[in-house]
């Protein structure tokens, strides 16, 4: 069975991705107390397996009054050998404040005249239990729905197959870090095609653009030591009983440089039996 979770800051998607779980096929329960936890699982180890295979859950800050017991309500999934895995979403508190003004729906938290920003600043801390247990972290700032329902589908899909998971992510530090990466590596000391005039307008998806990368030894070094980085340290990670990992490279826009390396760290990985999964962020 896969048992998931979904939690994350309010206006972060959790909607929209226990709508792609449910699309999947998950038996989905949203807003469920954090005090409920144990007994839904229980409820889950004793159903029949061809009956219920999937399934999953969105806890977060509506239910503010149960967070306490929700430390204690994971250990007991454990107790009863229910395995889970944890899908957190966040965005940057600018993003957020201009989400929650755009709609008619009130922050959790704001209750008694708390401010809109302290409200998403109190529920970070709130869900932090959640967050430092998170599978998977996904950053929804730059993040379509429909990408996010991609997002959500192929780490669901992934859970089912063994062996780790890796998501090579592009992105441009103009617009930010990605909150969701456990690895950052920054590429902006390559050759950058941006200044080639007939080279601007395309991406490192396209041929010439590779082939200028192509031509310089540094770029061939970067991917040679990254992957031989990423070689060494990820079987230790995999050792922790991490199953989805996210490895984002950055350049100055993020249509060049980044996407082409993404691509060819994500080609060598497969080559090697692991799976790999792509995004450009900023070329959704």
């Amino acid at each position: 069975m896969t048992f998931l979770i979904v939690s994350g800051l309010s206006g972060s998607g959790k909607s929209i991705a226990l709508q792609a779980l449910e699309d999947m096929g998950f038996y989905c329960i949203d807003n469920l107390p954090a005090a409920l936890l144990p007994h839904f699982a229980r409820q889950l180890t004793e159903t029949d397996r061809n009956e219920l295979r999937n399934a999953a859950v969105g806890i977060d800050a509506r239910n503010h009054r149960f967070l306490d017991a929700l430390p204690q309500g994971l250990n007991q999934l454990k107790s009863i050998g229910l395995s889970y895995q944890i899908i957190f979403l966040e965005a940057e508190e600018s993003v957020l404040v201009r989400r929650f003004k755009a709609t008619r729906r009130k922050h959790p938290l704001t209750g008694g005249g708390v401010p809109l920003l302290d409200g998403i600043r109190q529920e970070k801390i709130l869900l932090e239990p959640l967050s430092a247990d998170a599978t998977l972290r996904v950053d929804t700032t730059h993040t379509t729905p429909h990408e996010l329902r991609h997002l959500v589908h192929n780490f669901a899909h992934s859970d089912n197959t063994e062996g780790m998971t890796l998501m090579f992510e592009s992105f441009g530090f103009k617009n930010g870090t990605p909150l969701d990466a456990d690895f950052v590596f920054d590429v902006r000391c390559l050759p950058n095609p941006y200044w080639e005039a007939d080279l601007r307008k395309l991406t490192g998806l396209d041929r010439p653009v590779m082939e200028f990368l192509e031509r310089d030894t540094r770029v061939q070094d970067m991917v040679m030591q990254l992957c031989s980085f990423l070689e060494k340290w990820l079987p230790s990670f995999e050792a922790e009983h991490r199953s989805y990992m996210t490895i984002a490279l950055g350049c100055t826009g993020g249509q060049h440089r980044s996407v082409y390396l993404v691509g060819r760290l994500a080609e060598h990985f497969s080559r090697k039996g692991i799976k790999a999964q792509v995004r450009h962020r900023e070329l959704a």
